[in-house]
């Protein structure tokens, strides 16, 4: 079943790359054309009770639309259920330095209080799991079981994504701390490139 920790990767993709509208408009928006070095780790403390075991993604780099082939292992040992809250850090590099990336129109280095709301919106309560979540049983709601989750080798079908105007080519990592109550349950940090075409 696929991980908690996963899934909050794979729904922070979705944000990070959610085709929105900008304030200020321009005649060109940047298409994402491609994500190379691709690479995660688990950023939490050893006591953290969700964690993420393994993470693939095939090809590299990622062409955009294209197929994505991923598995993943993770596990949680406490249930995470609602409110489960999210702090997500984006930064960008820029001459050598990381420059953290502010929260705009919920995109960026953002906070948000409860990331069942959310999942609820993305995917209404009632709906089928999308695939390949459906096929393999695994959840797409809270809460979540304490126990192993597992997301056998799964080939996805990448749209088209079209970025802000202010998301330029470049390294970018992106850090999610999920969290209860006030105590951290676990932390990855992700790190890419982007390419525009």
């Amino acid at each position: 079943m696929i991980s908690v920790p996963l899934f909050i990767v794979l729904w922070t993709g979705g944000v990070f790359f959610k085709e929105g509208t900008c304030a200020v408009e321009i005649s060109r928006p940047l298409r994402l054309a491609k994500i190379e070095g691709f690479s995660w780790e688990n950023c939490g403390k050893t006591d953290d009770p969700a964690v993420m075991n393994s993470l693939e993604l095939f090809p590299d780099p990622i062409k955009i639309p294209g197929d994505l082939t991923s598995s993943a292992s993770g596990t949680t040992s406490v249930a995470l259920v609602s409110p489960l809250s999210l702090n997500v850090t984006l930064e960008k590099e820029v001459a050598g330095f990381w420059v953290k990336v502010p929260c705009v129109d919920e995109l960026g280095s953002c906070h948000y209080q409860d990331i069942c709301d959310v999942l609820d919106q993305l995917i209404p309560p009632g709906q089928d799991c999308p695939e390949p979540l459906r096929t393999y049983g695994l959840p797409c709601h809270c809460p979540f079981k304490a126990g192993d989750y597992l997301l056998p080798q799964s080939t996805f079908s990448l749209p088209r994504v079209d970025l802000p105007f202010w998301m330029t080519n470049g390294q970018y990592r992106v850090q999610g701390v999920i969290g209860s109550s006030g105590k951290e349950l676990g932390c990855l940090k992700v790190t890419l490139t982007l390419h525009s075409g």
